[in-house]
Formats: C-alpha cells, sequence, structure tokens
C-alpha cells in the first residue's frame, strides 16, 4: 500500500476506491485514535456517496483501540472544527473539499481544532496507518454515541456579529450541492435576510456544477442569478463550505485578499491594536489597511498549519488568505466560510450604498491570479529565478517560496506540495503592467 499517494501536507485525499477505502480507513482510524489518545474522537462528513462507509470503517479503528466515538452526521468542515472545540476533542472530517465526485478524504485535528499537518503529526499518523494495515487493531469495541451540535453552532457563529444591526438584504448563495446547502439555511434562519439557495439538494457526484468556486466557470450560474433577481450579494461557497466567495451585485467577484482587507478593518475597530495575519499572497492592500486601522500585520506561509499555529503565537485575533479560507482566533483559531458571510452581512447592513462601494477602497491593485506552470524540477527552477531577480536588485524574501519586491510590483513564486507546479502570483499598480510583468514571469520561468 502507497499511502504517500493520499497523504498531502494538510490532510488525506484519494480517489475511491482504488486509493481510499475502507480497509485504509479503518487503519488510519486506528493511527489517530494511537497519535491522540483517548478520551474520545468527533467525526464527521460531507454528502460524498463514500462517506458512510468510510467513517463508519474509521469509527471501527478508532474504536479498536479503546477510544469512545462521537459521531456529529453531515457537516461541514468548519462545524466539526467547531465540535472539536466545543467538546475539547479531536476531529476527523470526511471530505475532499472541492475535489471531483469520485475523491474522499479526511481532515484531521486534535482537540479544539489544534492543526495536525506533515510536520505536527501527520508523518507518524501515515506510519502508523501502515503498521495498523498490516496488523489491524483487535479487541473490544469502545463506544459509539451520536451527538447534536448543530444549535450551539449557529448560536456560536451569530456571536460574532450584533444581529440586531443586520438589515434586509437579498442573498442568493451558489452551495454547488455541498454541504453549504446544509448548514447555510440554518445560520440565515430568524435572519432578516431573503435568502435563495442555488443547488441546495446534498448530492456528492456535483450534478450541477464541481463545488470549486476559485474556477470562474463554476460561478457563471450564481453571477447571472445575482443579475437576475437585483441581489445585494452572493455567495459561493466549496464543496465541504469551509471557504466563500463573494460576488458584487453587479456580479462581479471580490478576490480573497479584499475579502480579508474588509474583514481585517471590521475586527479592527471591535479590537483596537490586534494583531492580524496575511498570508504571502497576499495583496499588498491587506497590509494597508491593518496599518491604517491601527492594526499589527503578520505575514505567513500559505496553509492552515501555519496560520493557525502563528494565531496562537501572537493571538492574532484573525487571519486571510488569498484563497477564501478566513480564520477566527474566537472560532478556535479555525477558518470559516459562513461566519465570514454573516460578518460582510453586517458590514453591508451597515453601510449606505451597494457592495461594489463598500470594497472599493480595498481594491487597490491589479492582480494576476495564481497561475501554474508545470517544470521538471520547481526547486531549480525557483533557485534560478532567485538568481535572477537578486541581480536587478529586487528586495528578496523566501518566507513562502520566492517573493521579490520591485517597489511597484511584486511577486511570488511558489512550488507545489504535490504536483510538479510552480505557482505564479504577480501584482501591480494598473492592470496593464500586472499583464506585462506576469507575461514576463511566465517567460523566465519557462527559460529556467
Amino acid at each position: 500500500m502507497d499511502t504517500s499517494v493520499i497523504f498531502k501536507a494538510y490532510d488525506v485525499r484519494g480517489t475511491y476506491p482504488d486509493q481510499l477505502d475502507e480497509g485504509i480507513a479503518r487503519a488510519i482510524g486506528s493511527a489517530f485514535a494511537s497519535f491522540v489518545g483517548g478520551p474520545a474522537i468527533v467525526v464527521a462528513r460531507d454528502m460524498r456517496p463514500s462517506g458512510p462507509g468510510l467513517v463508519a470503517a474509521f469509527a471501527e479503528g478508532v474504536r479498536r483501540c479503546g477510544v469512545e466515538v462521537i459521531d456529529i452526521g453531515l457537516a461541514s468542515t468548519d462545524l466539526l472544527y467547531f465540535a472539536s472545540g466545543h467538546l475539547n476533542a479531536p476531529g476527523a472530517m470526511f471530505t475532499a473539499s472541492h475535489n471531483p465526485a469520485q475523491y474522499n478524504g479526511i481532515k484531521m485535528c486534535l482537540a479544539e481544532a489544534k492543526p495536525i499537518g506533515l510536520e505536527t503529526g501527520l508523518a507518524d499518523i501515515e506510519r502508523m496507518t501502515n503498521e495498523f494495515h498490516a496488523s489491524p487493531a483487535t479487541g473490544e469495541l469502545a463506544a459509539l454515541s451520536e451527538r447534536d451540535v448543530l444549535s450551539a453552532w449557529v448560536a456560536h457563529v451569530h456571536s460574532f456579529v450584533d444581529v440586531a444591526k443586520l438589515r434586509p438584504l437579498k442573498i442568493v448563495a451558489d452551495t454547488a450541492n455541498g454541504m453549504g446547502g446544509y448548514v447555510a439555511p440554518k445560520i440565515f434562519d430568524g435572519l432578516p435576510f431573503e435568502v435563495e439557495i442555488m443547488y441546495p439538494e446534498l448530492d456528492g457526484t456535483f450534478p450541477n456544477h464541481p463545488a470549486d468556486p476559485i474556477n470562474p466557470a463554476n460561478i457563471v450560474d450564481l453571477q447571472r442569478r445575482i443579475l437576475e433577481t437585483g441581489a445585494d450579494i452572493g455567495l459561493a461557497f466549496d464543496g465541504d463550505a469551509d471557504r466563500v466567495f463573494l460576488i458584487d451585485e453587479r456580479a462581479q467577484g471580490i478576490s480573497g485578499s479584499t475579502t480579508t482587507a474588509m474583514v481585517a478593518a471590521s475586527l479592527l475597530d471591535k479590537n483596537p491594536g490586534a494583531t492580524i495575519l496575511y498570508n504571502v499572497i497576499c495583496s499588498k492592500s491587506v497590509a494597508e489597511v491593518i496599518a491604517e486601522h491601527g492594526g499589527t500585520g503578520v505575514r505567513t506561509r500559505v496553509g492552515h498549519s501555519f496560520i493557525k499555529q502563528t494565531m496562537a503565537e501572537t493571538n492574532a485575533v484573525f487571519g486571510g488568505e488569498h484563497s477564501g479560507h478566513y480564520y477566527y482566533r474566537d472560532n478556535f483559531r479555525a477558518d470559516s466560510g459562513i461566519i465570514t458571510a454573516l460578518v460582510v452581512l453586517e458590514l453591508l447592513s451597515s453601510f449606505d450604498g451597494p457592495l461594489s462601494e463598500l470594497v472599493r477602497p480595498f481594491n487597490r491593485y491589479a492582480v494576476s491570479g495564481e497561475i501554474n506552470t508545470e517544470v521538471a524540477d520547481p526547486q531549480a527552477t525557483v533557485a534560478a529565478v532567485t538568481r535572477y531577480v537578486a541581480g536587478e536588485g529586487a528586495q528578496v524574501d523566501e518566507l513562502d517560496g520566492l517573493t521579490a519586491d520591485y517597489g511597484d510590483w511584486w511577486f511570488n513564486l511558489r512550488a507545489s506540495n504535490t504536483e510538479p507546479l510552480l505557482r505564479l502570483n504577480v501584482e501591480a499598480s494598473t492592470e496593464e503592467d500586472c499583464a506585462r510583468h506576469t507575461a514576463a514571469m511566465i517567460a523566465l520561468i519557462k527559460a529556467n
């Protein structure tokens, strides 16, 4: 069994049943139980057809090691993280997030939603998985119980805003047959919104479009519906609903950097002088907004394990990633799409104008978006580009890949954790400059 195929930098993920099946899930359950110890582990799953069988097998592996399983059933990933904090127990969420239907996976965390990555336990769990797969755990089964934490979750999400300040707004949410269709109606129930959910039926075969809103093709239906209904805002959730992307009333997408800056400003107004995190591919506007609102900005590597760890070290109130992940100190430092949606809805409720005007002060630069280029040796190519830009006098840092800042434009170049790809992000003062520098960087990458 080659577990290296399914153990990624932050989670387990693979195609079912050829890469990830019930036997492997059972072994991972025993390995996870052995790694975290007792007394209990919380489990949940998304709507994928392979979920129930994989969860049952995983739970058996956990229970064979004498650790109780608390099953909260169907859930979004941020609901599982909440349950981990609320019940003070390690958690395992069965989901493949935005991946196609044939995939499934497991996102694991320690108690209070503390992260696990390859460098903080996932490599050990992989090693033990192979041992348990060769010699399965035996013995009496520990207890299995079911728990409903939905009402507690709804109250928790509502605590991030002043519900009395919310005003009637027309919302269209595209949940892409994913878990947003399960949690969003429960969060919005009783609030003064007119909400239309697109594709709310839970269906892990994704019959309408992939649950990957970062791909522009997958938000076309939502954009059309916003214009048809005159909605104030559109919300696009990914498959496990831990990410959300915002669309304004003109059907224009709002970048993750802009959302990070906007939420940071709001939280700094409520928490003067607080620390805010943002990763290396966020726009310069994020750091500028944090400083303008009296906060302390801390730049981090990309990825939830790094952000959550830095949040713990700095007591940051919020952290944002350009990819649509937004982390909250008071949410056990976990990311949440629906909390972010509600925070933005509170801002819009208090603003005398449309969403496009609300975000305008935070849109300051032109960006390329993330561009992937396949190369034979990513590390060698990054090294060659580093030598080139150092000779040009750019300000260089290597916190996460290569970042080179020329003053009026900058770029970040990072190697993928899982594929022979380089990921390029460019930002400049104008669209013309951004396009020109992006083309030059792609040519440089391909030449090396």
